[in-house]
């Protein structure tokens, strides 16, 4: 295991350390190749949280790859149970240098979702780190292992060169966020005073551009449900029975109609969020929504009067994640007795989540939909947050960042997709800032899972001269 703050060697005693010395090492260290190597040590570790055959592995990453690289920088860690028998082990480190000091809070989680190793291209393998063409392939390289490893060799560095950090830091590594966070609400509620901080500075999702540094404040919530039709045990004849049995998959079909209309603008009023403001809608203009990762972005879907980066940053969206009715595989000619879709809503700030269910169940029986019934999903979900992007943590970072890359960064008021945020903003009372090192076109929850060299590079010198510039504005840091 190398430690960051070993490259860019050379700085004699003599030397007074420097913020671009910090960066230098940081730089280096991947430029020797021992970022590489990490990684690969990391994602070797099969950390499937979904998969209850693997939970050993959450146990072991945490106690094999995490606290011996944290013990190296000085924290004292502890490892935890988690408080939901469903989730898996948390860890804590704490490296406080000076009680009078601004005490940073940082995050991130170990576990993975499901390999799908068959699915992989040739060549690759979910478990062993492949680079092909600049970009380092593996599961949980874009999610979340290159994140929280860059941080904290970012934070090696800055601990190699100025021999502190001119700030406390406190981390949490979970390993249940790929099945929803389990426990860390409670383990937060238990844990509350131990983790007293200032800010929560932390990395996950993509950047807007792999080449640029992008900042969010917040995450849109999620909330998943069935829409149930059951009319009946068992299909029947349609010759027969076509005209005479109401048909699931029609009533189904009608009741998604309800909610959105054909070019998927919302329709359940209460769906309709209350939050996308003037200033909001400004720190969303000109956000480089379509871009050459990802596929093509459809112009015409969505709410007809926002722009792409207010329909996914400052908006609602439904989705259909799966459908079924009958045998789609082997059909016959019979009606069904049944049918059934998957749903999702992400939501921003703005809209009510306790009433998202009850809204919708109005909104059906208005639409005499009354058949369909609402299942909410057994796993749990993360709920909308936002921090106002004129707070001064805003500010602070943009500049720094800034100062690194010598480009303004993109800033988000939230992230599209969601995050376990709210622990942090509503149960830990943070400011919440985010700076993703990955990008959209990783592959996330997909087989063939990547990060791009370049950006895992960038992301190490502007974490550098982050977490340098915290601790020079603390007291007695040079």
């Amino acid at each position: 295991m190398a430690i960051a703050g070993e490259a860019s060697k050379g700085r004699t005693t003599s030397e007074s350390p420097t913020r671009d010395g910090a960066i230098a090492r940081a730089a280096g260290y991947f430029d020797e190749g021992s970022f590489k190597d990490d990684l690969a040590e990391l994602v070797a570790f099969e950390t499937e949280s979904q998969n209850p055959e693997r939970r050993g592995e959450l146990s072991r990453y945490l106690e094999e790859a995490i606290r011996p690289r944290l013990t190296a920088l000085g924290f004292d860690c502890e490892i935890f149970n988690n408080p939901d028998p469903r989730g898996g082990p948390l860890l804590v480190g704490e490296r406080i240098e000076d009680p009078a000091l601004e005490t940073i809070l940082t995050y991130g989680h170990g576990d993975v979702i499901l390999g799908q190793t068959e699915q992989w291209r040739e060549g690759l393998h979910p478990y062993k780190l492949v680079e092909e063409e600049g970009r380092l392939y593996g599961r949980g390289t874009a999610d979340n292992k290159a994140q929280h490893l860059i941080n904290l060799s970012a934070l090696a560095a800055v601990l190699a060169e100025r021999q502190r950090l001119g700030f406390n830091l406190k981390v949490v590594i979970e390993t249940s966020e790929e099945t929803g966070s389990a426990g860390l609400a409670e383990f937060f509620q238990q844990q509350k005073a131990r983790l007293a901080a200032d800010v929560l500075i932390a990395s996950d999702g993509p950047r807007l551009q792999p080449e640029t540094p992008t900042m969010f404040m917040g995450s849109r919530g999620g909330i998943n449900f069935d829409l149930v039709v059951d009319f009946r045990e068992g299909a029947h004849h349609s010759g027969n029975w076509g005209g005479l049995l109401a048909e699931p998959g029609t009533v189904l079909a009608n009741a998604i109609a309800a909610i959105v209309d054909q070019r998927g603008q919302i329709q359940v009023p209460e769906w309709r969020p209350t939050s996308l403001s003037p200033a909001i809608r400004a720190a969303l203009e000109n956000l480089p929504v379509v871009g050459d990762s990802g596929p093509a972005v459809d112009e015409d879907w969505g709410e007809r009067d926002l722009s792409p980066a207010e329909r996914v940053y400052g908006w609602n969206s439904f989705a259909v994640l799966a459908m079924k009715s009958g045998i789609p595989e082997a059909p016959v000619n019979a009606i069904s007795g049944w049918a059934k879709a998957h749903c999702q809503l992400r939501y921003v700030v703005g809209t009510d989540p306790d009433d998202i269910i009850p809204a919708l169940r109005r909104h059906l029986d208005s639409c005499r939909l009354q058949a369909v019934k609402i299942v909410p999903a057994d796993r749990g979900f993360f709920r909308a947050t936002r921090l106002d992007p004129g707070s001064p943590w805003v500010t602070f970072v943009a500049a720094s960042l800034e100062k690194t890359a010598g480009k303004a960064p993109h800033i988000l008021p939230n992230l599209a997709g969601s995050l376990p945020n709210d622990t942090f903003s509503e149960i830990l009372g943070l400011p919440t800032v985010w700076v993703p090192h990955s990008y959209r076109g990783c592959s996330q929850h997909a087989p063939n899972e990547h990060v791009i060299k370049a950006t895992c590079r960038d992301a190490l010198k502007v974490m550098a001269g982050l977490f340098w510039d915290i601790g020079t504005r603390s007291a007695g840091a040079g």
